[in-house]
């Protein structure tokens, strides 16, 4: 009788040992999630499209530092982004899963990189009760190290220049200057992040190191390439009034508006509608790119945040010029000396013309996405099929860059000059940030 207890009790032990030790199971899908919530919480509380790359950038940097850690495949990026040193060690001695430490880090610094943070602490403690209870003492030192790794980062974040852009002042828009940038309707309201080239940039030497030509002179005189172009904006739009709303020029863009506040005003009545930034939308065809190919944990987290960098790094580039040449909407120019009763298709965003911003992101995101996954790389996009829009198919990444660029000319919201400059400017940032990052190791 004796025996048979001793028997049972050890038997009770084993199966205690082998519950312990059950592996947390994390998949590619469970890192998605992730960036969906951040994205759905960054909609929500509105953030601008220089301030989303941010968002974007540092929980994916931390979930990086983590896999690189543990993955020969893949090379930190200490001492290869300005400021960055080698994060904690993994301890090999305590029973952590590194793709629990990597999403616990991304929650951590995501939580402090938005307003709504419940929005992401109740996701995040779902995940967190799963994991407890499938292995508590690998969830535990899992979830230690992550949050030691995002205190890291946290620190290295907090030294980028953000915080003090925010006490610097509001642009001014007090101008005689008829080339000057002036707020534009409905709204009408301040320039949005004239300070934006001060963030600390991670690859590029500055924000200005690939400053583009500059725009073609000002000028009202008829005959002038400036009028021109600002012609060009106001026929395109008319002719494409005419096809209708479901002309695809309009199709076009709607598909890449990418304005994350959008205002419609009806008499005295005056609502939102919300939606994805530019990075945010080339985000999400990072993950389309990760699905389609199987992308493995640590090769999805690579994906996010090699194209996380290029995006941010190309709004850093596109901001600097855009306060520096401070050019003038064409919706302004458009009122006031061709047909004051016109509206563009799209809203015109709260910020100067030149360069464009979505053809300089969308240029460096396509240039780090083809590094990734090859040219001709094909895909179906429906990134915007939350906001009713259809599914949008291209045959590689340039192609979807090109069509993000022109659509905001279809949108009547920039000159011909600032789309096919900023193409370029976005793929000399990309093809910069792909030159001198070493990442994955072949």
């Amino acid at each position: 009788m004796k025996k048979a207890v001793l028997t049972l009790v050890s038997a009770l032990a084993i199966l205690s040992c082998q519950k312990e030790y059950k592996p947390i199971t994390v998949s590619p899908e469970d890192y998605h999630r992730a960036v969906d919530k951040l994205t759905e919480v960054m909609i929500h509380d509105i953030f601008s499209p220089p301030v989303a790359s941010r968002i974007y950038l540092y929980p994916n940097m931390a979930a990086y530092e983590i896999m690189a850690q543990n993955n020969p495949k893949y090379q930190s990026l200490a001492g290869q982004l300005h400021g960055l040193t080698a994060i904690p060690a993994l301890d090999t001695t305590k029973p952590i899963q590194p793709e629990v430490a990597a999403l616990t880090a991304y929650y951590e610094l995501g939580k402090n990189l938005i307003f709504s943070e419940k929005r992401i602490t109740d996701y995040r403690d779902s995940m967190y009760g799963i994991w407890g209870k499938t292995n508590p003492k690998s969830f535990e030192a899992s979830k230690t190290y992550g949050l030691a790794v995002a205190a890291h980062i946290k620190k290295w974040m907090d030294e980028d220049n953000y915080k003090q852009t925010r006490t610097m002042p509001k642009y001014s828009v007090f101008s005689d200057d008829p080339s000057r940038w002036q707020p534009t309707p409905p709204d009408y309201m301040d320039g949005i992040e004239p300070h934006w080239n001060k963030i600390r940039t991670l690859v590029l030497d500055s924000a200005a190191q690939f400053k583009p030509t500059e725009p073609i002179p000002f000028s009202l005189d008829k005959k002038s390439e400036f009028y021109k172009q600002l012609q060009h904006v106001y026929d395109v739009s008319i002719e494409i009034s005419k096809k209708g709303d479901a002309s695809e020029e309009i199709t076009i863009a709607q598909f890449w508006d990418c304005n994350p506040y959008v205002s419609t005003h009806r008499g005295h009545l005056m609502f939102a509608t919300k939606k994805i930034t530019p990075g945010a939308h080339w985000i999400g065809i990072s993950k389309i790119a990760s699905r389609k190919v199987n992308a493995d944990f640590a090769e999805t987290v690579h994906n996010y945040t090699k194209t996380s960098i290029g995006i941010f790094e190309a709004f850093i580039s596109v901001w600097d010029e855009k306060y520096r040449s401070n050019l003038v909407r064409p919706e302004t120019l458009i009122n006031k000396y061709i047909d004051e009763e016109w509206k563009p298709i799209l809203q015109t965003p709260p910020f100067p013309e030149y360069t464009s911003g979505h053809s300089v992101a969308s240029g460096a995101a396509s240039t780090v996405l083809t590094d990734i996954f090859g040219d001709n790389f094909s895909f179906d996009d429906d990134t915007e099929t939350p906001y009713g829009l259809p599914v949008r198919s291209f045959e590689s990444f340039y192609k979807a860059a090109d069509e993000a660029a022109i659509s905001r000319l279809y949108g009547g919201i920039h000159y011909i000059q600032a789309i096919k400059v900023g193409v370029e400017q976005g793929k000399n940032v990309g093809n910069w940030v792909v030159q001198n990052l070493k990442m994955k190791i072949n």
